[in-house]
């Protein structure tokens, strides 16, 4: 390929801001990063905007290599065919290669009630939404918090420890991921903030109203706010441009995260399905996927063969208030361990985590592919020869 080639990033998350950054290795390339708004969003903090301790952004300035143009909108559609995108303002755009990484979001709650009177929180909007309700709420109104994962937890922990009344409805367990000892000290640490946690087969939301919860053993809990955090989705963009997508619409691709529709979209972060086995919907994830998805795209410039994807795991943090927080060791395949890290020191780690991520995107746009930091896990490719999941390979056509 010779002459400028022209690389479109769709998503400014964790996974397309370290895609870009890494891109610009070469300066043969114009990078566009296309996102609908102008600033950084840390979803893992998002919880704390909704508390008050902190605004989850960050200035794209600080994290965003000055060779890459940002251009702040939305893409409707991709055109595989033209290579183009076209944008909700009207305009297109066109690639010679597309970086996915449009990232996920809350899931439809399918619950009767819930879309009108849950409020979600995977997204700032989300968020900035929520928090003049729970400012404008009596410091006695009950809170309900639907959704065990760390969002759930961070968000029941937070407003609790704001002198908020927290009620968190687990479905049937708190904290799925966490390893037995690892949930007890969460469930001990949510008992000491007065947290009410509901778990088993019960607990499990079966409708919501403006002022109540129900639950399917017919309780009924009062809740001035609802806080709805139960499952993320991910945007339709794939499935309406025609793309192959896994049922939850993720966009499927071989194990270099190349669209197994078309070799010149190769996906990142939670919206890739490699080898229909994603991986789990996380920073964490994310922050591996996208400077790999680059890479895929460089070695294809350069003529090379891509490396398969390279993922590992080495736990998960949650905050419980600002003052405690765990971490949950887990293995390389991610699978949770007797080890973790609590109370203070669990709380001192995730602030650093928080911090080093915005550190590393830094770190990436001042020297891409200077360093590959992440965890390798050996055990992914046995699984995808016991599953048949490395069967799924891209088109036989030249870059």
């Amino acid at each position: 390929m010779t002459g400028n080639t022209q690389v479109v990033v769709i998503g400014g998350g964790y996974a397309g801001v370290m895609a870009a950054n890494r891109l610009t290795q070469r300066a043969d390339l114009t990078v566009t990063l296309i996102n609908p708004r102008p600033t950084f969003v840390e979803r893992i903090r998002l919880h704390q905007l909704v508390a008050g301790t902190d605004d989850a952004i960050v200035d794209y300035r600080q994290i965003l290599a000055g060779g890459v143009r940002l251009l702040v909108d939305t893409v409707a559609r991709i055109d595989a065919a033209e290579r183009s995108v076209t944008l909700a303002t009207g305009g297109t755009t066109g690639y010679d290669y597309l970086i996915y990484a449009v990232g996920s979001g809350s899931a439809d709650p399918r619950v009767p009630g819930a879309a009108e009177f849950a409020y979600p929180i995977a997204g700032l909007e989300e968020a900035q939404r929520l928090r003049p309700v729970i400012d404008a709420a009596p410091a006695t109104a009950p809170v309900t918090v639907v959704g065990a994962g760390p969002t759930g937890i961070e968000t029941a922990a937070e407003l609790a420890e704001a002198g908020r009344t927290v009620t968190l409805v687990c479905g049937e367990v708190l904290g799925p991921y966490l390893h037995p000892r690892g949930r007890r000290a969460v469930a001990a640490r949510l008992a000491r903030l007065g947290v009410t946690v509901l778990d088993g087969p019960g607990a499990t939301v079966t409708a919501v109203t403006r002022d109540a919860v129900r639950l399917g053993d017919g309780r009924e809990l009062p809740s001035t706010v609802t806080i709805w955090t139960a499952g993320f989705g991910v945007p339709d963009l794939a499935v309406r441009s025609g793309l192959s997508t896994d049922a939850l619409g993720r966009l499927l691709t071989d194990e270099t995260l190349t669209s197994v529709d078309d070799v010149r979209i190769v996906a990142a972060g939670d919206s890739a399905a490699p080898s229909d086995l994603p991986f789990r919907m996380s920073c964490q994830a994310a922050m591996q996927l996208g400077p790999q998805a680059a890479e895929t795209v460089l070695k294809r410039l350069a003529g090379e063969e891509p490396a398969p994807v390279d993922v590992g795991f080495a736990g998960q943090c949650i905050s419980l208030g600002r003052r405690a927080g765990i971490f949950q060791f887990a293995s390389r395949s991610d699978t949770a361990t007797r080890l973790h890290l609590g109370g203070r020191p669990g709380a001192r780690l995730k602030e650093f985590i928080c911090r080093s991520i915005v550190w590393q995107l830094a770190y990436e746009a001042r020297k891409p592919g200077a360093r590959n930091w992440w965890i390798k896990d050996g055990k992914r490719r046995r699984l995808l020869q016991a599953t048949g999941g490395d069967a799924l390979s891209t088109p036989d056509r030249a870059a």
